[in-house]
């Protein structure tokens, strides 16, 4: 079997063509969508996401806000400047790019975004909403993940979905997410005994650990939907998943590859969640 690849690349651009007309009709209300993207340090690899981030902003017609400080910000500063983005009537949407350094409380300013500035959906009360199955902000990666799911045309309910990975990025909100959709949802991490007679059990499989090539062929089952969400580097500085891609590509139905999948639709669902704000603002939405 040669499994039918997901292009997320494809789907992605597909969605930010129909972010056109919102744009411009939320503009008409007087509320050009804005995004703010809070980077602190000199990471190069947070570097390169703020700078996706920010292409991809100008790339459909929503406006960027890049705040670039100095890795010795104190968390207090960086407080202060998230309260004047939570203020900025041109700001919708606000990303803290993680990691922080080591002495900023990552969750404290997490929470102090305004929860409906949200837009990476990681706010308390954004994750509380999707735990109780009415999402006001979906995280950007398992949303990304759901409308790949639904690309494919395979109905997710009925199925029995197996997450590798418990993180509150990924793994928790995309077995929520997941639950929502009807789907029989096994949460799985390194503790988990027997893990390949786990994942052989899944429909659907969703790989977010954060370890090269830890899904093998063996631990598919035939005909599977395989999503990988790992971002790992080889040796030789090239990105890889999660899940051996030539392998598990013979057994599984569909595969999503790294790079090219979930990474291009995480950074599109943080674009729809910015013009959606904005659309709320404008009293656009229902």
């Amino acid at each position: 079997m040669t499994a039918r690849l997901i292009d997320g690349k494809a789907l992605a651009a597909s969605l930010r063509a129909g972010l056109a007309p919102r744009i411009a009709r939320a503009k008409e209300a007087g509320q050009a969508p804005g995004l703010a993207v809070v980077l602190v340090g000199d990471d190069p690899a947070s570097a390169v996401y703020v700078r996706n981030k920010i292409q991809a902003c100008e790339d459909v017609g929503i406006r960027s806000f890049a705040d670039r400080l100095p890795a010795s910000t104190t968390e207090a500063e960086l407080l202060a400047r998230i309260g004047q983005l939570n203020a900025n009537p041109a700001v919708h949407g606000i990303l803290v790019q993680l990691p922080l350094p080591g002495h900023v409380d990552a969750q404290r300013v997490l929470e102090t975004i305004a929860f409906d500035k949200d837009v990476d959906g990681l706010h308390a009360t954004n994750a509380g909403l999707t735990l109780m199955g009415v999402p006001h902000f979906r995280s950007c990666t398992p949303y990304g993940v759901m409308k790949m799911l639904e690309h494919t045309g395979i109905a997710v309910e009925g199925k029995h979905a197996v997450v590798l990975g418990r993180s509150n990025m990924v793994g928790k909100p995309m077995a929520m997410l997941l639950l929502a959709a009807n789907a029989t949802v096994t949460i799985a991490h390194s503790r988990t005994r027997d893990l390949p007679a786990v994942t052989r059990q899944a429909d659907i499989l969703v790989a977010a650990v954060g370890r090269r090539n830890l899904v093998t062929a063996d631990m598919v089952k035939p005909g599977a939907v395989v999503i990988d969400v790992g971002t790992n580097r080889t040796p030789e500085g090239k990105l890889a998943g999660d899940v051996d891609f030539k392998g598990v590509s013979e057994v599984a139905g569909w595969i999503s590859p790294v790079p090219g999948g979930v990474g291009p639709m995480t950074i599109t669902m943080l674009l729809v969640n910015t013009v959606e704000a904005a659309e709320r603002r404008a009293g656009l939405t229902n």
